[in-house]
C-alpha cells in the first residue's frame, strides 16, 4: 500500500489571499484614521466652545476688520504693536528751498590809469586786500617830470601876472592925473585878466600832473580777494589794457542769486511790503551743512516765461569765507512763520481715498480711530493740521499700514495677551502633528 501523502492543492492559494486581504483592511483603517484626524484638526481650528475664556476678547481685539481676517487684529490674532506721537502746538516756518549761485557783491578789474613800466607787484595771488591798498608800482619818473614842468609853467605865468598888476596900478594913477590915455589903461587891465586865466590853466595842469604821479601807485578800488595776476614786472602797462593787472572780488558781504516760483510771489511781496526781514540760509549741495546765515535782498522786475520763475537775491555776511563766487548752494528762505499751530509727526499723516487722515489712539481701550484731517504747511519733521485735531491727541506714527478703524493696538514695551483662539490654533497644530505621527506608525505597521 503506497503511503505517499499527496499535497492538498486547495489549501496552497488560500494563504496568499488571506495575507492580501489583511493588508487591504489595514490600509482602509489607516485611511479612515487619517480622515478622522483631519476632521478633528479642522473642528479644533474653526470652532470655539461657548463661554471659553478669551472668546469675547478675541472678537473685540480685531476691530471692524477682525471677522474678515484683515490687518489690525483678525480672528484670534494678537493686537498690533505701534509707535505713537503727540499732536502738539508749535511754530511752523513756511520755507522756500531753491538752488542758487553765489555772486560777489562787487567785482573790479585793477587797471593802471597811467602808462609806464611795471616796477613792483605788492600783492600775493589770492590775498585778501583792503580798499586803497597799494598793489603795484609803475615807474614814476615820467610823471614826476610832467609835474615839474607844469609847476614851472605856473610859476612863470604867476610872475608875469604880478608884473602886469603893478603896471596896471601905475597906469590907473597916471589916469587920475590925466597923464595917460584911457586906452592904455584898458589894454593893461585886459592883459592882467589874460595872465590870470593862464595861471588858472597852469594850476589845473599842475594838478593833473600831481594826480598822474599818484596813479603810478596802483591801489585796490574795493576790498576783497585778489585773483591771479595777468602781468609780470618789467612789462609796459597802460590804461587801455583789457585784462588789467588782476581782478578783485568782494566776498564779505556776498550775494546768492536764486529762482523763486511765480506762485510764491504774493506771499513774498506781502512780507516785503510789511518791511519784514526774511531770514535766508545757505546750505551745501547735500543740504546737511550750513554755510552762512543772511537775509533776503530783492526780487527781479519780471518773470522768466521759459521757467515761470523770478530771480531773487539774498545777502550773506560770509565772515567765515565759506561762500565762494560762482559756487552752487542750496538756499532756504523763511517766508513766514505760523504761530501756535497744531502739528503731528510727518509719519503720522496718511492719505486715502477720502483725503488725509490720522489714527488717534484711545489710551483707555487701546483702540484707534480713523480721523480725517486737513493738512497745512510742513517742515522736515512735523506737519500742520489745519482742521480735524484740537491738540494733545496721541496719534499712530508707526505700524499704521496694518490698522483699521477700531483696531486694538499695543504700545512698545507692553506684552499683548494671546486670545483663546490663538491657544486653540496652537492646540490644533499640536494635534495635527500627533495625528501625522500616528499615521506614520500605522503605515509602517501595515507595511510590515
Amino acid at each position: 500500500m503506497d503511503s505517499t501523502v499527496t499535497p492538498d492543492k486547495n489549501k496552497t492559494p488560500t494563504q496568499p489571499k488571506r495575507s492580501r486581504r489583511t493588508r487591504i483592511i489595514g490600509i482602509l483603517i489607516a485611511i479612515v484614521a487619517m480622515g478622522g484626524l483631519g476632521w478633528l484638526a479642522w473642528h479644533l481650528v474653526h470652532q470655539q466652545p461657548q463661554g471659553a475664556p478669551g472668546g469675547a476678547g478675541r472678537q473685540g481685539a480685531g476691530g471692524p476688520g477682525a471677522g474678515r481676517g484683515g490687518p489690525g487684529g483678525g480672528r484670534g490674532m494678537p493686537a498690533t504693536t505701534v509707535g505713537v506721537g503727540k499732536a502738539e502746538h508749535a511754530d511752523i516756518p513756511i520755507v522756500l528751498d531753491a538752488l542758487g549761485t553765489v555772486t560777489p557783491a562787487a567785482v573790479a578789474t585793477v587797471r593802471p590809469q597811467v602808462g609806464g613800466v611795471l616796477q613792483k607787484i605788492l600783492f600775493t595771488e589770492g590775498q585778501l586786500v583792503k580798499q586803497g591798498q597799494v598793489l603795484a608800482t609803475i615807474d614814476p619818473r615820467p610823471s614826476q617830470m610832467a609835474l615839474l614842468q607844469a609847476t614851472g609853467q605856473r610859476q612863470r605865468d604867476e610872475a608875469q601876472l604880478e608884473s602886469a598888476k603893478v603896471t596896471l596900478g601905475r597906469y590907473q594913477t597916471l589916469l587920475q592925473q590925466d597923464s595917460i590915455a584911457r586906452q592904455d589903461v584898458d589894454t593893461q587891465a585886459a592883459l592882467v585878466k589874460q595872465l590870470q586865466g593862464a595861471v588858472t590853466t597852469d594850476k589845473a595842469a599842475e594838478g593833473i600832473a600831481q594826480i598822474n604821479l599818484g596813479y603810478t601807485q596802483v591801489r585796490a578800488p574795493i576790498a576783497g580777494r585778489v585773483g591771479l595776476r595777468t602781468v609780470d614786472i618789467g612789462n609796459l602797462v597802460a590804461s587801455s589794457d583789457a585784462n588789467g593787472i588782476a581782478v578783485i572780488t568782494q566776498q564779505s558781504p556776498i550775494d546768492v542769486e536764486f529762482a523763486v516760483p511765480q506762485d510764491h510771489l504774493p506771499a513774498i511781496q506781502a512780507r516785503i511790503n510789511a518791511n519784514a526781514t526774511l531770514p535766508a540760509t545757505a546750505l551745501d549741495r547735500t543740504r546737511t551743512r550750513e554755510l552762512a546765515q543772511g537775509r533776503f535782498m530783492a526780487l527781479d522786475n519780471q518773470v522768466d516765461t521759459s521757467t515761470g520763475t523770478v530771480k531773487a537775491k539774498a545777502r550773506f555776511g560770509n565772515e567765515a569765507s565759506k561762500l565762494f563766487p560762482n559756487q552752487f548752494v542750496n538756499v532756504r528762505l523763511q517766508v513766514n512763520v505760523i504761530k501756535n499751530a497744531i502739528t503731528v509727526p510727518v509719519t503720522a499723516l496718511r492719505h486715502g481715498a477720502n483725503g488725509d487722515y490720522v489714527y488717534v489712539l484711545d489710551p483707555q481701550t487701546r483702540t484707534v480711530k480713523l480721523t480725517n484731517v486737513k493738512r497745512g504747511e510742513e517742515d522736515a519733521e512735523r506737519v500742520e493740521i489745519a482742521s480735524g485735531l484740537t491738540g494733545g491727541e496721541t496719534v499712530i506714527t508707526e505700524g499704521a499700514d496694518r490698522l483699521k478703524d477700531g483696531a486694538k493696538v499695543t504700545l512698545p514695551g507692553e506684552h499683548p495677551a494671546r486670545g483663546a483662539g490663538v491657544q486653540g490654533r496652537q492646540g490644533a497644530q499640536d494635534g495635527a502633528q500627533q495625528g501625522q505621527h500616528r499615521r506614520r506608525q500605522q503605515q509602517e505597521g501595515a507595511a510590515q
